[in-house]
């Protein structure tokens, strides 16, 4: 009796080793062993709140993996069920399991580098980021003009314009509109902070902020041309100080709604906040996001009495000191524009 009790415990005991030894096996073959031996790239997105279920179902319907119960056990062995990251992640099928899971928990998402140009207006942004596909158009022009955000940032204005800078970026599809302005925002004080550090004495009793980056935003929009910075800046300082008007085309078609492309004389003449040919002084705010060298410009002009200058058509100007020898240039220069 006791010799058969003894032989069917002994059975059981073997019959539990073997099934968790199965069980051991076939996790141990799941977890390490890829969908495929062709590592195909596959990208998938995870939206933020997201079920571990559906995620393990997608990564199952895309081919990342083979077994979306076994995932999420694993999942749950290792307590990663609640710490999976959203955004857009780049796999390969001839990843292991664990891989795919460690890749989620640490949220190595997929970063695209975006190029925002000098001199592009928030609009501008807008239609860049939109067309990539990582935040919708209006409600990053929206979010832009958000009194209570901006004034989050100690930013002297009504939107962000100017303070967005210009560079590449690293981004993601998971990122909301804003994460992107923060991300230029602090770039942009990143910059600044520079800049000012260099010139702090200057600083002193000169220009506000807002006035440099306005200022600079101008010279941004009125040359392509690096080394006519500076003189250009000088223009605009010498104007300033001698009360004329700035007469700059940009900050005309910048109050412009629905600009053709076409700038004439009913628009110079027309009154807005931003037509520096009809008011005095710097216009309400920056017309652009400046770069750095304009940014640098505006607060170190060229040494120069210059108070006009004129296109060449060929992406510099001609600088005057008086308007007689402006006038001069305008009729050399715009003549053999007509006449091109």
């Amino acid at each position: 009796m006791i010799k058969a009790v003894k032989n069917r415990f002994e059975t059981i005991i073997f019959i539990i080793l073997t099934i968790a030894l199965l069980i051991a096996t076939y996790t141990y073959v799941f977890i390490f062993t890829p969908p495929g031996k062709e590592k195909i790239v596959k990208t998938i997105f995870i939206p933020q709140g997201a079920s571990f279920r559906i995620i393990a179902k997608e990564l199952e319907t895309s081919g990342i993996i083979t077994d979306a119960d076994k995932f999420s056990m694993l999942a749950e062995f290792k307590g990663a069920l609640k710490k999976i990251k959203a955004g857009e992640y780049e796999f390969t099928t001839g990843m292991f399991p664990v891989q795919v899971l460690e890749k989620l928990v640490k949220g190595e998402v997929k970063e695209y580098n975006i190029t925002i140009p000098e001199g592009y207006n928030i609009m501008e942004i807008a239609e860049t980021l939109d067309a990539q596909g990582f935040v919708k158009k209006n409600d990053f022009i929206a979010r832009a003009a958000d009194k209570t955000f901006i004034a989050s940032f100690k930013i002297d204005g009504t939107s962000f314009e100017g303070y967005l800078f210009p560079d590449t970026y690293r981004l993601t599809k998971g990122m909301t509109v804003d994460d992107i302005i923060k991300k230029m925002v602090s770039r942009f004080n990143e910059v600044y902070s520079e800049i000012k550090g260099s010139r702090v004495q200057w600083f002193k009793g000169h220009m506000t902020t807002k006035e440099i980056v306005t200022l600079a935003s101008i010279i941004e929009k009125e040359t392509g041309a690096p080394e006519e910075r500076p003189l250009i800046s000088a223009v605009f300082h010498n104007r300033l100080k001698k009360g004329m008007r700035l007469d700059s085309d940009p900050t005309v078609i910048y109050g412009i709604k629905n600009f053709n492309g076409n700038i004439t004389k009913k628009d110079l003449e027309t009154k807005t906040d931003y037509n520096t040919y009809r008011i005095y002084g710097l216009p309400p705010g920056p017309i652009a996001n400046p770069g750095k060298a304009s940014l640098e410009a505006a607060i170190n002009p060229a040494n120069e009495s210059y108070l006009y200058f004129v296109a060449k058509n060929n992406g510099t100007h001609y600088f005057s000191k008086d308007i007689k020898e402006h006038n001069r240039a305008v009729n050399v220069y715009q003549k053999r524009k007509t006449e091109g």
